[in-house]
């Protein structure tokens, strides 16, 4: 499995293409914004779009969700249905950051823990991974050793526990139990900031 890294939006959240190099088969994670953007790398790369995955349901993971959903003809999938609340603000969402409009937003498959997702000769697991928001996932790939953890996990921190909902001691708890049990060469892509291993962050990352 291939993957490569587009950050987009203002607050440079990272959408993520990830393909079969034998298929050609793709699937985009977090699409929050800047559609023309991350449709022109699915163009240079020459892949073909199976899905969107959504590790959550903040604006700046999921702006674009819908309208790239319509324009690939492809399904939305996740996140956990904890985040329904979350969707459906999406509106009052980016009215209050001051971003782009987006209709609420009503994925055709919600996940759940031990959730398979497939796109090519591709397999990845679904993690329940709550505390940054009750219906977060973490999407894993076990030959490739590579989580999507959106705002779960960053290099050097951890996600924010001050939005609706968030949750300090379960966001730890998910990270303590879920994450950093899968291994320490793990490499992770964080929602936002650059890549990291659940090792190199279990070893010096001053919130754990």
């Amino acid at each position: 499995m291939h993957y490569l890294i587009t950050p987009v939006t203002p607050l440079e959240q990272n959408c993520s293409l990830l393909w079969c190099e034998a298929t050609g088969r793709a699937a985009i994670v977090d699409p929050g914004g800047e559609i023309e953007r991350i449709v022109a790398v699915v163009q240079q790369q020459k892949v073909e779009v199976e899905r969107i995955l959504l590790t959550h349901g903040h604006f700046d993971h999921v702006g674009g969700a819908g309208e790239l959903a319509e324009r690939l003809s492809v399904p939305v999938e996740g996140p956990q249905e904890e985040d329904r609340f979350l969707l459906e603000s999406l509106p009052r969402q980016c009215e209050i950051y001051g971003f782009p409009p987006a209709e609420p937003l009503h994925p055709d498959r919600w996940l759940q823990e031990g959730d398979q997702i497939r796109f090519g000769e591709q397999r990845l697991e679904v993690l329940h991974c709550p505390g940054h928001t009750p219906g977060h996932v973490v999407y894993f790939h076990r030959g490739e050793r590579l989580a999507l953890v959106g705002d779960v996990l960053f290099r050097g921190s951890i996600g924010r526990t001050d939005f609706p909902r968030g949750d300090h001691a379960t966001l730890l708890k998910s990270i303590h139990e879920k994450l950093l049990p899968l291994g320490d060469d793990v490499r992770f892509i964080p929602g936002h900031g650059p890549m990291s291993t659940f090792g190199e962050e279990r070893r010096t990352n001053p919130f754990l």
